[in-house]
């Protein structure tokens, strides 16, 4: 479910506080990278990811890579860092507003 623009400046605002969890550097991503990610987007649904890869569209592509192997929608993006969200349907944290 794609979230409405009132749930992504809700989440923005929850995610101004927060530090990068995982970076993703010149070697790109590694198995060991996706599990870290998919393990923080479980336990803390919303994450901050700092993707140090080439250009603009190369770390689009990265980002959107992640995105669809973690099935988690992205907030926003500034520069490097990513900001991921999934909500865990077994032990929800962040509460959406309505949309």
């Amino acid at each position: 479910m794609p979230l409405s623009d009132k749930q992504r400046k809700f989440l923005r605002t929850r995610a101004h506080t927060l530090k990068p969890v995982v970076w993703v550097a010149q070697q790109g991503l590694k198995p060991t990278v996706l599990d870290e990610i998919d393990g923080a987007l479980s336990y803390h649904e919303l994450i901050k990811v700092k993707v140090s890869v080439g250009d603009r569209d190369a770390r689009d592509t990265l980002i959107g890579e992640i995105c669809g192997h973690a099935g988690a929608e992205l907030v926003q993006r500034i520069g490097n860092i990513a900001v991921l969200y999934r909500k865990n349907p077994e032990k929800p944290v962040i509460e959406l507003p309505r949309g």
